[in-house]
């Protein structure tokens, strides 16, 4: 394969799903980080993407998207995002109705999922900005006030909507998660995610390491059996014994083995 038609798939395959991370291309085209990132940096000199930490998105699919504060806030802890997402996608099967809330993780995990068949309900709106462009998915969108900060819908006609579905599965994000439970900095972020616990069979936390023993303004929740945290490094030694003691599952996310090291298959 030559490098201008390796640039063609990768341009396409963004095209197509808006976003791309550096190991999803890497799998896909099995080639090295450095060959994607080479190849990244070319298609951002055409005006094609954006190059973001991690990965890159699609230059024309900002207008949909931006405007929102964690969009600038993706590049912070992408690698572990990813990893996290990854993890998340894995437990997430074809047909099943899953609730997504809005932040830079749930986020991420929105994108591992848009080439399985699902179901989403979410009150993100870049999350249904993203999922309105692939066919594969069916997207419900709660209703509600707008958040502008955060591209979220919140308030009584978001939870109203939320309380009357069932979904297999909630993904939620958090700002810190300690002995005590887990954190958010708003209120309203936490009534939401309440309702999305009640009408989940099952809910995960995706929280990376960075928000290990962060405790924030609100407390959304004590631990308990009743949800799983995803978290891309071991808790540490208290936290973990408080995750025990309350009988929370803890998923951690392993890493991508990496691929820089390896030769390139083709360097023409």
């Amino acid at each position: 394969m030559t490098n201008k038609q390796r640039l063609d798939l990768i341009e396409k395959f963004i095209r197509e799903h808006k976003y791309a991370d550096l190991h999803t291309l890497a799998q896909k085209f099995d080639i090295s980080l450095s060959t994607v990132r080479r190849a990244l940096n070319d298609l951002e000199t055409n005006g094609i993407v954006r190059r973001h930490h991690g990965g890159a998105s699609l230059v024309e699919d900002e207008a949909s998207t931006g405007g929102y504060d964690f969009i600038t806030q993706d590049d912070r802890q992408s690698d572990e995002k990813h990893l996290i997402a990854q993890s998340l996608c894995e437990l997430i099967e074809p047909g099943m109705t899953v609730l997504i809330d809005g932040g830079t993780t749930t986020y991420a995990a929105a994108r591992q999922l848009v080439e399985k068949r699902l179901i989403i309900i979410t009150n993100s709106l870049p999350i249904a900005a993203l999922y309105s462009e692939v066919g594969s998915c069916e997207t419900i969108v709660t209703g509600g006030t707008v958040y502008n900060r955060l591209g979220i819908l919140y308030g009584p006609a978001c939870e109203k909507a939320i309380s009357h579905v069932h979904a297999d599965v909630a993904i939620c994000g958090s700002a810190g998660i300690t002995a005590n439970g887990i954190w958010n900095n708003n209120s309203f972020i936490i009534s939401t995610q309440q309702r999305m616990m009640e009408s989940a069979d099952k809910t995960y936390f995706a929280i990376d390491a960075t928000k290990h023993n962060r405790r924030v303004l609100h407390q959304s929740c004590e631990l308990s059996d009743r949800f799983t945290l995803i978290t891309d490094a071991p808790p540490p030694k208290d936290l973990r014994e408080a995750l025990d003691e309350a009988g929370t599952p803890v998923i951690i996310a392993e890493a991508i083995p990496n691929r820089d090291s390896e030769p390139e298959k083709d360097p023409s």
